[in-house]
């Protein structure tokens, strides 16, 4: 019998060149040119960590073949290739056949990041760069101070009568007009939106984004950020191209009772936006359980939606704010907010209906991990076996740039 091996592969009608894998794969087997982005059969180990953040699933495609695909024929597809049919698995004396299959269709699914059981269905992918949705700019409200290294806006964008169905912690693509430095249309760019699934303005087809404008990269030299300047700069009646949505499982739970833990930074606190609103706007029927946001920036009239998230009721959502940069006052972090409070967190930890939610800056992920250790820690719990539960549950959620 031939000896087939299992190739991790990508997608390239699904992929939307968004990089995400190639940033998040910690053995650096990913690489892409202007055309394709590639898997290296001789580096990929399998670990899955590039699986869950991609937000098109384009990354979680697989062959069973002779001959592994090189790189440079990887660059080269329209599409994946067909598929070769995978040996017959050996049979386990004693164990039910029906056993052994569902076995290894969980150990092709490893890596994958389940919704909250209780989430409704998401439509993902569509629209796509070839066919794109339209939307019209209805409103375009500053958030924060016109400082240049902080400014964030607040855009709603109308669709009309095209069907776009979204829910809370979904992500839309934005396609920026014009060409990159190669004359080649620009990639698309992910939004978390910002709105509830019902919209900014219920009962109308329009969405919200909190979008940050980009004018110095990672190492702090400057630069133009080509969408988020295209966003920042739009008019009332502007059109905007749009792809997706995208995202199928930082999705918020909907049986009774449920709890949100959710963490974040800077423009990570869209998506909570969104599911806030949606518990604030359904307050009358009783079905939600407790909120609790810790958010961090760097200054108060840095923080977006500063002055909306004071005004909510406390038997709604309790707010622990976190500032780093603020006169007069000790460096705090989201972490440190979060050990302030360790018996509230910890609450939250043990209760069975509670779901935790992180977006925002990567740098902040290690150091909120490490908040949960401890408060696990002073508290009776195992972090390690409580964070592996509670991704198997849907329970635990990351979204980290």
């Amino acid at each position: 019998m031939t000896n087939l091996v299992r190739q991790h592969l990508i997608d390239p009608q699904v992929c939307i060149r968004c990089n995400t894998c190639e940033e998040t794969c910690p053995h650096h087997a990913i690489t892409h040119d202007r055309r394709n982005y590639a898997v290296k059969f001789d580096v990929c180990d399998g670990c899955g960590a590039c699986l869950s953040p991609c937000p098109t699933g384009a990354i979680d495609s697989y062959r069973e073949i002779e001959k592994p695909y090189g790189v440079e024929a990887q660059l080269e597809w329209d599409e994946l290739p067909s598929a070769e049919v995978a040996p017959e698995p050996a049979r386990q004396p004693g164990v039910p056949e029906e056993v052994q299959r569902l076995t290894a269709e969980a150990q092709r699914s490893v890596g994958q990041t389940r919704p909250p059981w209780s989430a409704a269905h998401p439509y993902v992918g569509l629209y796509s760069p070839e066919r794109p949705a339209i939307a019209v700019v209805s409103g375009n409200l500053p958030l924060t101070s016109d400082a240049p290294d902080n400014q964030i806006h607040h855009l709603v964008l109308e669709l009309g009568s095209t069907a776009f169905p979204v829910l809370e912690g979904q992500s839309v693509g934005v396609i920026p007009p014009g060409l990159d430095e190669n004359g080649k249309p620009h990639h698309v760019r992910l939004y978390s939106i910002a709105s509830p699934r019902d919209g900014e303005r219920p009962k109308r087809n329009n969405l919200a984004l909190t979008v940050k404008r980009v004018t110095v990269d990672h190492e702090g030299r400057p630069t133009r950020g080509v969408a988020s300047n295209f966003l920042c700069d739009l008019k009332r009646g502007d059109k905007v191209q749009l792809t997706g949505p995208y995202g199928a499982s930082f999705l918020m739970p909907n049986h009774p009772g449920s709890k949100l833990l959710m963490i974040c930074t800077g423009t990570g606190a869209a998506p909570f936006r969104a599911m806030t609103e949606r518990r604030r706007r359904r307050m009358g029927l009783n079905e939600g359980g407790e909120l609790l946001l810790f958010f961090g920036a760097r200054r108060p009239e840095e923080l977006p939606y500063f002055g909306p998230l004071l005004k909510l009721p406390r038997t709604l959502i309790q707010v622990e704010l976190a500032f780093s940069r603020q006169p007069g006052r000790p460096r705090e972090y989201v972490q440190d907010r979060m050990r302030t409070k360790h018996e509230e967190v910890a609450r939250f930890l043990k209760d069975v209906d509670t779901c935790i939610y992180l977006c925002g800056h990567k740098k902040m992920e290690a150091g909120v991990r490490e908040a949960f250790a401890e408060i696990c820690r002073a508290n009776g719990l195992d972090w390690s076996a409580l964070e592996s539960r509670l991704r198997a549950n849907g329970q635990f959620h990351v979204e980290t740039y």
